[in-house]
């Protein structure tokens, strides 16, 4: 069976949760992180060299980096979640790639500014995660999903981050398009499932 190594609470995390709902298969979830102090250990850091999580250990196979993770399974299965046309499947890509290179330093900027006291935050944290979120909001305003007319990994990949910044108590401006785009999520079962704790 395979074994997701990493905590319910992380978005990387619960990311991959979300994918393995789709696909219907059978895993294990193990509590590994920071605060189980379990990612440094040797054994730990000879399935993952990063000594951070998620980990994904599939028999002989081990992966890490959760958007590889992702891609991964999309592969083993066949999923057309990951799309086969090129064009499609660069589309999948480049918000993937988005996620991890544009919106994951705003994202974690809001995420420890959230925390903090209006007065304590940052001046420019809310400003370049609206920025960020902006890009999506306009290709939202285009199509349904992230990558086009079809849910794909791409929505897997963004979903619970994107679920987490839209609701940092940062004044954002509104982001219709793309609240919209994460309610159509929360009907997934899937998603509820892997965003459950929060």
């Amino acid at each position: 069976m395979i074994q997701l190594l990493g905590r319910a609470t992380s978005g990387n995390v619960q990311k991959v949760i979300f994918m393995l709902e789709e696909l219907r298969l059978p895993y294990e979830r193990k509590d590994y992180g920071k605060q189980f102090d379990n990612t440094t250990t040797p054994e730990y850091a000879a399935l993952n060299p990063m000594k951070k999580e998620p980990t994904l250990v599939d028999g002989d196979t081990v992966v890490w980096q959760s958007n590889t993770i992702l891609r991964y399974l999309a592969n083993k299965t066949g999923s057309t979640l990951y799309p086969t046309n090129p064009a499609q499947h660069s589309m999948a890509d480049r918000w993937m790639d988005w996620l991890l290179a544009e919106l994951n330093p705003a994202y974690l900027a809001g995420f420890r500014d959230a925390k903090k006291s209006e007065a304590d935050r940052a001046a420019e944290t809310a400003t370049n995660l609206g920025n960020e979120l902006s890009m999506l909001e306009g290709q939202l305003a285009k199509c349904a999903w992230v990558a086009g007319t079809h849910f794909s990994l791409a929505d897997i990949a963004l979903g619970p981050i994107v679920k987490r910044c839209i609701s940092f108590p940062l004044g954002l401006a509104p982001l219709p398009k793309t609240a919209a785009w994460v309610a159509a999520l929360q009907e997934r079962p899937a998603f509820q499932k892997a965003t459950a704790t929060g």
